[in-house]
């Protein structure tokens, strides 16, 4: 057994107290960690080459990650979910311990990377983007839930429902904080495939302008909204926040779903200017972000290079503090703990369902890569740091009713709709 391995070993006899893990090494050993725990599943992997322990001994998230998409870790026993998820099992968030982190020069390389992309001006914002949304539309059908294409947590408000359902639970869940009246104008920052801006054109008589930076996201959310009826009160653009704050038109309300993430720290007084900015003096704003439980953090190594560039998860401290600094008023917040969890766990579901088909589309690789990025997200809402938030803020203390109670009647209403 190389030296590599041998401290790879080390760290598995320490890391592995719930649930069995069994490896082979590339040199044919085979070594089993952890005990029996009828809540987790019994996992063997097999390393192919040496290269692989140090790989993931020098960055644990990116090594596990491209050496699972290289096929140079191979999942004999159990999937990919049900190994990323038995692995952050053994250190989960609420008792303040960390798996292994990279290594200092690694930590110090990736997140000046991953800094130096934070800034998102709007060229990079677009290419940023564009390397995760326009990789083909085709996917995401396979992937999200047919009725409103959302790519963002969904709402599980009962145990029973399925994906389409949660889905338009949370379009209701927040159309209802968005205290609507027809009539109104609806900014929503960063649209996807035109999901939430239809659902509100249809049920609360509204009409919005929906901006994104992904040409496949434009193209078919113009076509939804022809499908739907609702083109005469739906627009799409392809359009960086920045450059219609810079226009001076103004806005009822303003809804963002799932983008924020997309801003970068450097970003994020600048968002919330342009938000100020657009917002009616007496307008209301929904904000609906991936965030972390505990302190600001970094963006992990796998993330940052093969999924988001130049995204950054946000705390709720320096969410808040940047929009303090333009004087929005936080009237409301929620925080929603295992809904994603949900989420993403129907989505690896169906990305597996549907693996000859994402493999010609893309290639045996891509799927390992996306299955991946899947079963490490669902994780990091089960047992890491990740939740969601839902901010609602105002301009004026007294633009929303004194109490929360119509929020409730307002979802009831656009769910009889």
């Amino acid at each position: 057994m190389r030296t590599s391995e041998r401290l790879f070993e080390r760290l598995l006899s320490r890391l592995m107290r719930r649930g069995v893990l069994s490896v082979t090494y590339s040199g044919g050993e085979v070594r089993t960690y952890g005990a029996p725990d009828p809540e987790l599943p019994e996992i063997a992997i097999r390393l192919t080459d040496p290269a692989v322990a140090r790989d993931i001994l020098r960055d644990p998230r990116l090594g596990l990650g491209e050496s699972y998409m290289d096929g140079r870790l191979v999942v004999e026993r159990g999937d990919v979910m049900q190994m990323v998820a038995l692995l952050r099992a053994q250190r989960p968030w609420e008792e303040g311990r960390r798996l292994a982190a990279p290594s200092v020069p690694r930590r110090i390389a990736s997140g000046a990377t991953a800094f130096a992309r934070s800034f998102n001006r709007p060229g990079s914002a677009r290419r940023n983007v564009a390397h995760h949304y326009d990789i083909g539309n085709a996917l995401y059908r396979l992937m999200l839930d047919p009725e409103h294409m959302q790519y963002s947590c969904a709402y599980w408000s009962r145990e029973d429902m399925d994906l389409g359902q949660a889905q338009e639970a949370k379009l209701a869940h927040i159309a209802a904080k968005l205290a609507l009246r027809p009539g109104l104008r609806v900014l929503d920052i960063g649209c996807g495939w035109g999901g939430m801006a239809i659902f509100l054109a249809q049920r609360a008589g509204v009409s919005v302008l929906g901006i994104t930076l992904s040409r496949e996201q434009l193209d078919l959310a113009r076509q939804r909204a022809e499908e739907a009826g609702v083109a005469d009160r739906v627009r799409f653009e392809l359009l960086d926040y920045r450059e219609l704050a810079r226009s001076g038109e103004q806005f009822d309300r303003i809804v963002s779903v799932g983008m924020f993430e997309h801003v970068g720290r450097p970003q994020f007084e600048t968002y919330f200017r342009a938000c100020a900015r657009m917002l009616a003096d007496d307008g209301t704003m929904l904000l609906h972000t991936i965030g972390r439980m505990g302190r600001p953090g970094q963006t992990d190594s796998f993330t940052d290079k093969w999924i988001f560039p130049g995204g950054y998860i946000p705390a709720l401290s320096e969410t808040v503090a940047a929009s303090e600094r333009v004087r929005l008023i936080v009237t409301d917040v929620e925080t929603l703990r295992l809904h994603y969890a949900r989420t993403l766990r129907e989505w690896y579901a169906r990305i597996v369902a549907n693996r000859e088909a994402v493999v010609a589309l893309h290639d045996e690789r891509f799927f390992r890569l996306w299955t991946f990025y899947l079963a490490g997200a669902a994780s990091a809402f089960e047992s890491g740091g990740l939740c969601n938030y839902q901010i609602q803020y105002a301009k004026r203390r007294d633009a929303l009713p004194l109490t929360r109670t119509y929020m409730e009647q307002a979802e009831a209403a656009l769910l009889a709709r």
